[in-house]
């Protein structure tokens, strides 16, 4: 049946009165939905097109009469087969009327998929109209005919009887184009081709398939009606246009049934999946399943194919159940003066998913901590909070802490949801007395002495303190543990420091003046404990010594120029006990005075020159008188070894007086000429001795009997130890 509208535009749903037995398509193909058997009389069924948009609605009667039976009767008798003729025209050219070919448009053939036969199947005849004067040949080529898939369609060249020679699958090819042809005898094309089109025409004969066969989708936990979940998908291989490719989804069946058979829907035609009722509650049902049907023909039930999948919802987490503790009060207790301690384990409860954000959790302490002495961190495993001490704790100060603890997730809670009062807690800390190491006040201790304290003498007392105030002592003892000069001993008992040496400041073991010694001081606890501490004296410098003269060798020339002499005056002690420094030349012997004359050039240092033009070369002590600044002065007289050389025209002494300089003077020079006449003597007595001993030698070989046989005497040698060669 075919439909035309005003305007061509309109858009129509086909249907049946009948939809038991017919079925119309959306092309207008007319299906027996059964099979039953025809009467002889005609049956009847009205058709309707109704349009999409307004609704409105035309009617058509159908009356449908039975097809005679076979009687073996020609194959024209049997049924009236179509023909196709090929086109044509006549145009007036002078005289008389010319055909002339032209091209038009075949309506398609629509055959049906999985037809059962016979075959071949006749479709259709193409003949043409010159067929009366000439013999033509028919034939059609094509995908189906002389192309891949080839042998489908096949013509007969005589009559141009189209036909089909198998069922066909509209899955595999929908449509097929072909092209006709008519040729003489001698295979001179009379007609121009003319194209076939076959359509074939969809059957239900696929069931709707499954994207998966097992879909997963999640929705939160409380969540409102209405709330997306999932979509689901199937496919048809049928034709998507008509109703055999229509799908329809709905839900057969849903595992829980709690707390309600129908907590979801499905919309028929997207496949989506919503929530329809409230109540979901991870912590009673985690994971629905639910049964998802496809059904093609839009649903149909009694003509539909079906298939099933799963889709399996997991109900997901949100945080709406507070962490609870176990407990209102907790009990912990810890040694003093202890950091990095666990001193309690506090316990929650929480019906959340255990290791997520909303069932992790994290303690704050509100109170009973100002000073901030405690934390509290959070177990990955067990999620107990651990009570943590991490500034030390004095038992004398403090007893016991009473803490307020509040437990809350890392995530807030759900909209709605408060915290209820087990989400506090009380922690009692008791602090445990320990035996405290003695102390000693104040460490360092400072103490200010001037140098030259005589041994014996009293210095200071350096005592400790025990903090242990609560438990039952006896006094401290005291020793010394580090002394580096040995200057010092202590009382056991009192603590008093006396010296056993005097104080220098100028000792090596000082540094910057100041002197460090350590004592200690130990308790007898359980266990024993003690304590150092250090003194630190300060020594005050007095002028107990005199300055030096440096250095205390020098060189100059026996002539006046150039012959001075630096010199530097060098004094242990400090300001205002040192420099600047007097020097001067004592008043005998004369000659010191009358040969050298001193000058200050600074407060430290001093130029010695000589007085007269020449001074014989040679080695003079040359007393200095250095004088310090202190109050009283300290004076020395130092001895200044002055070497007087002759000098070339640089000021160098030269090699002769370097001898001389050096110490060797004239007796040593005699002294080592006898040395070496002596050992030139010894030399030759050895090599006289040697001559004598081996004339001997020679002689007493001579009084040898040459008959004599050498091996039976024994020979006389007067050196021991002759040796193999005397054998």
């Amino acid at each position: 049946v075919r439909f035309r509208s005003c305007d061509g535009n309109k858009k129509i749903h086909f249907g049946s009165s009948e939809p038991e037995d017919f079925r119309v398509g959306e092309d207008g193909v007319v299906y027996a939905e059964r099979s039953f058997q025809l009467s002889a009389e005609p049956t009847e069924f009205v058709v309707s097109a109704q349009d999409k948009e307004t609704q409105q609605e035309w009617q058509m009667r159908v009356k449908l009469t039975p097809e005679p039976a076979f009687t073996g009767a020609s194959e024209q008798d049997q049924r009236k087969i179509e023909e196709i003729i090929f086109p044509w025209q006549q145009y007036k050219h002078s005289s008389p009327l010319k055909r002339q070919k032209r091209d038009w448009v075949i309506p398609p053939i629509n055959l049906p998929e999985n037809s059962k036969g016979p075959f071949p199947q006749e479709l259709v005849r193409i003949r043409s109209d010159r067929d009366k004067s000439l013999s033509l040949r028919y034939s059609v080529t094509g995908p189906g005919a002389d192309q891949p898939p080839t042998g489908i369609f096949i013509i007969n060249p005589i009559s141009g009887q189209l036909s089909v020679t198998k069922p066909l699958d509209r899955e595999q090819i929908a449509s097929f184009h072909l092209r006709a042809h008519a040729v003489d005898v001698n295979g001179n094309q009379v007609e121009n081709p003319i194209d076939i089109v076959i359509n074939v025409i969809d059957m239900n004969d696929n069931r709707p398939e499954f994207l998966h066969q097992v879909w997963n989708g999640t929705v939160p936990e409380g969540s409102k009606p209405g709330t997306y979940v999932m979509t689901v998908t199937a496919i048809d291989a049928d034709d998507p246009n008509t109703q055999n490719g229509m799908l329809r989804y709905r839900i057969l069946s849903q595992a829980p049934s709690s707390p309600s058979p129908n907590m979801f829907t499905i919309n028929n035609e997207t496949g989506d999946i919503i929530t329809v009722a409230a109540g979901l509650d991870r912590e009673k049902v985690q994971q629905y399943t639910l049964i998802i049907q496809a059904t093609d023909m839009e649903g149909n039930p009694t003509y539909g194919l079906s298939n099933t999948a799963t889709a399996v919802i997991a109900v997901t987490d949100v945080n709406d159940n507070p962490p609870e503790f176990t407990a209102m009060t907790f009990y912990g207790e810890v040694p003093e003066n202890r950091v990095d301690v666990i001193v309690a384990n506090l316990t929650v409860t929480d019906k959340d998913q255990p290791h997520t954000p909303a069932w992790n959790a994290m303690y704050r302490m509100t109170g009973g901590d100002p000073t901030g002495r405690f934390t509290i961190l959070t177990d990955p495993n067990s999620n107990d909070g651990l009570v943590t001490v991490v500034k030390p704790i004095d038992f004398e100060t403090n007893r016991m802490f009473v803490l307020t603890v509040a437990a809350e997730n890392q995530v807030p809670l759900a909209k709605g949801i408060q915290h209820p009062p087990q989400s506090t807690a009380t922690v009692s800390i008791t602090v445990i007395d320990v035996n405290e190491s003695p102390y000693f006040v104040p460490n360092p201790k400072l103490v200010r002495q001037e140098e030259g304290l005589m041994a014996g003498s009293v210095l200071t007392t350096f005592t400790a303190q025990d903090p242990d105030r609560y438990m039952q002592q006896t006094s401290l003892r005291y020793s010394k543990l580090s002394d580096p000069a040995n200057w010092l001993k202590i009382d056991p008992v009192s603590g008093q420091i006396t010296t056993t040496a005097v104080l220098d400041r100028e000792s090596i073991y000082v540094q910057n003046n100041m002197y460090n010694a350590t004592f200690l001081a130990s308790d007898n606890g359980i266990p024993p404990m003690s304590g150092t501490g250090t003194l630190q004296i300060y020594l005050l410098d007095i002028n107990d010594n005199a300055p030096q003269v440096h250095p205390k060798e020098a060189t100059t020339c026996e002539t006046l120029q150039p012959n001075a002499i630096n010199i530097t005056a060098v004094d242990p002690d400090i300001d205002p006990n040192a420099g600047p420094f007097a020097f001067e030349l004592p008043d005998t012997p004369a000659s010191i005075k009358r040969n050298w004359t001193i000058v200050r050039i600074s407060g430290d240092h001093a130029q010695l020159s000589l007085r007269i033009r020449f001074l014989e070369a040679g080695i003079y002590d040359v007393p200095i008188v250095i004088t310090d600044s202190g109050n009283p002065h300290a004076s020395s007289t130092s001895l200044l070894k002055v070497k007087v050389c002759q000098c070339d025209l640089n000021g160098d002494c030269t090699d002769v007086d370097r001898i001389v300089g050096a110490g060797l003077g004239t007796g040593a020079i005699i002294a080592i000429l006898l040395c070496i006449i002596i050992l030139l003597i010894l030399v030759l007595m050895f090599v006289v001795w040697m001559k004598r001993r081996d004339k001997e030698r020679q002689a007493k070989q001579l009084l040898i009997d040459p008959e004599d046989d050498v091996r039976d005497n024994i020979l006389k040698y007067d050196e021991e130890g002759g040796g193999e060669e005397d054998q």
